[in-house]
């Protein structure tokens, strides 16, 4: 999957959605596990939030390129609303002042691995050092540990579930993906994420 990330399209679509967004760490509850044929319980990723009110979350996968970041700041403070941007290590390396600029309007500054290297196939060990490598990336600029961990193209294992877990840390996917990295027209993309988006939804951009 690749990553369009700060964009006019996501700013267009960030128009088009927001009504209130959620910060996902204070919408997270307890433990999200399922149980398993020989009776153990697996720890799984959080796809959606369970709400009544009509509220999405809009999340943003930080890869590479920052020229709208001040734009994408002023749009959401509109509306209003505060996204989720799971960051990579690199990005943040690269861009501190818009991890910055994020964090210091009130967004959640998330982690979303150092350098984007897949987990399938990585040890433990490995995941928890390339997690904890990126935590310090963004610690370094917010002041703050992130909380939430989204795995390099959603690729989560019963491993990096375990590595997050020993770091204090939730796994976080999406139950909308808007596709944007498509070439798919503003339009195209609008009618796609409200379509398929409910109460609680967590979008991709």
């Amino acid at each position: 999957m690749k990553y369009f990330i700060i964009t006019k399209r996501g700013i267009f679509i960030a128009v088009m959605l927001v009504l209130t967004g959620i910060i996902l760490i204070a919408a997270l509850g307890g433990e999200h596990s399922v149980s398993t044929a020989a009776g153990t319980k697996r720890s799984i990723p959080v796809y959606c939030v369970q709400t009544d009110e009509k509220k999405l979350a809009v999340t943003f996968d930080a890869a590479w390129g920052a020229e709208d970041t001040q734009q994408l700041i002023e749009i959401l403070k509109e509306f209003n609303a505060k996204a989720n941007f799971f960051v990579v290590g690199t990005w943040a390396e690269k861009y501190p002042d818009s991890v910055k600029a994020f964090y210091d309007a009130g967004h959640e500054i998330a982690n979303h691995s150092y350098d984007h290297t897949l987990y399938g196939k990585l040890p433990k060990q490995h995941i928890k050092e390339d997690i904890e490598k990126c935590n310090s990336a963004i610690q370094s600029i917010t002041g703050e540990k992130p909380r939430l961990l989204r795995a390099p193209s959603g690729e989560y294992t019963e491993d990096s579930e375990a590595a997050a877990a020993e770091l204090g840390m939730r796994t976080v996917q999406w139950s909308v993906d808007s596709l944007d990295w498509q070439g798919l027209s503003s339009e195209d993309i609008v009618r796609r994420v409200l379509n398929a988006s409910e109460n609680g939804s967590i979008l991709l951009f």
